[in-house]
């Protein structure tokens, strides 16, 4: 796996607006990430929203974004428009929905697709929504303390004691 892009923003355009206008936090693209379990990314929005919130962090596939890219092939918007953290490429994120993995000595527990919204019809361009049903990306909540950095990963799933 290959972390390709690191984003974080100070606040939710989309998120909580619903019935208003969204706001303009733009998506910063950074090198490293730190990551402090149970709490969130520091310095991004979702940082200590809520205890064991299953968004603390968010994944998006970057072959997953090419392809949104070819459907539209007269946007010019890149990945930061989606909103999401962690651009990856070489890793299929809906098989880590329940599963605990690691990326570089950190470890994560992938909670839940990250379901595109109305939203995305906006951010992107109208059609996102429907075109990444099942392709949102992944949620998942912090396990252990430190950076993500951009880069080769080996992604390490957990193992698992089996009951006799």
């Amino acid at each position: 796996m290959v972390i390709r892009q690191l984003f974080i923003s100070p606040g939710h355009n989309y998120f909580g607006h619903h019935g208003s206008t969204p706001d303009d936090y733009p998506l910063q693209k950074v090198d490293t990430i730190q990551c402090v379990a149970g709490r969130g990314i520091r310095g991004d929005r979702f940082f200590d929203y809520r205890h064991n919130y299953k968004g603390q962090i968010t994944f998006f596939s970057h072959e997953v974004f090419d392809a949104l890219s070819a459907a539209f092939p007269l946007i010019d918007n890149g990945p930061e428009a989606l909103r999401r953290n962690v651009i990856v490429s070489g890793a299929n994120l809906n098989a880590l929905i329940g599963e605990e993995f690691e990326l570089q000595g950190l470890r994560f527990l992938g909670t839940a697709h990250c379901k595109p919204c109305y939203w995305l019809d906006q951010a992107f361009c109208p059609g996102t929504e429907a075109w990444l049903k099942g392709n949102g990306g992944l949620r998942a909540q912090i396990l252990t303390n430190g950076w993500l950095k951009t880069g080769a990963a080996e992604l390490v799933l957990a193992q698992r004691e089996l009951a006799i």
